[in-house]
């Protein structure tokens, strides 16, 4: 799925004119129910009454952007020309800020951010924003992600040194983890929840305070019930601080606009 057209005035000549939203440009397809999910939560998070007064979005959906996971462990293609290939059309089309909900492509956020020179929200950051503030003192923050996220540092390294995480062993990660990710990206979400729970069970047994859920389509089949301790959906995280950028961003036009005689 490609949704990339320019974005229209919003506003009809002599009309009353809105305040103005900046487009917002979505890097999806990592996976696509992924995306759906982002999005839904996006809506969800804005605080709208109508349809006008929700952001206007673009979105580039590419399911063929290479394995992030297989490229970080030197076995696959590197995404980043993909991903800079699929952002450059959203900004082509009008987004003045680029998300991407899939955590394991922030390994490529720098260069990609560098590469486009458009503003850029890092999921990850969202995610460790919630979860500093949701955890209890002194308690770990268990982390459910690809084996590339997780082998990255990628949640470690942008968190407080005083964090104390739990991560998953390599037979939970084999057993668990990554073959509950890929029975979700391949529409088996029954599967994906089965093996998501045991891994979540894993973690509380050994004393995590909470759970950050850092692969976007762990958040399809696992919830704080399911998981039984306090989740951190690393993609409604996101949402909210692309609502919250949005809003911070939004300038009040003209009371009316300016019609010839």
């Amino acid at each position: 799925m490609r949704v990339v057209a320019s974005l229209p005035s919003m506003n009809a000549p002599g009309a009353e004119v809105a305040p103005a939203w900046a487009p917002i440009g979505i890097l999806g397809g990592m996976g696509p129910l992924a995306t759906l999910d982002f999005m839904h939560k996006l809506l969800a998070a804005t605080p709208a009454r109508c349809d006008q007064e929700h952001l206007p979005l673009l979105v580039s959906s590419i399911p063929q952007i290479p394995d992030r996971t297989a490229a970080f462990l030197g076995q696959g293609a590197s995404p980043l020309p993909a991903l800079v290939d699929s952002a450059r059309r959203l900004a082509d089309a009008g987004a003045q800020l680029i998300v991407m909900p899939c955590n394991t492509a922030h390994l490529w956020f720098e260069p990609l951010q560098a590469t486009l020179g458009l503003p850029m929200l890092h999921l990850v950051d969202a995610a460790l924003k919630e979860a500093v503030r949701q955890t209890p003192a002194g308690a770990a923050i268990g982390l459910l992600a690809t084996r590339a996220t997780l082998a990255s540092g990628l949640y470690v390294q942008r968190a407080d040194a005083s964090v104390r995480w739990l991560m998953p062993t390599p037979d939970e990660l084999a057993r668990w983890v990554m073959p509950g990710i890929q029975a979700i990206k391949a529409g088996d979400l029954a599967r994906g929840a089965s093996c998501l729970r045991q891994a979540a069970q894993a973690l509380a047994d050994r004393g995590a305070g909470s759970l950050v859920l850092g692969c976007t389509e762990i958040p399809l089949v696992l919830d704080a019930e399911r998981a039984g301790l306090p989740v951190i959906d690393a993609t409604a995280a996101l949402a909210r601080a692309t609502v919250a950028w949005a809003l911070a961003q939004r300038t009040t036009a003209p009371e009316r606009a300016n019609v010839p005689a």
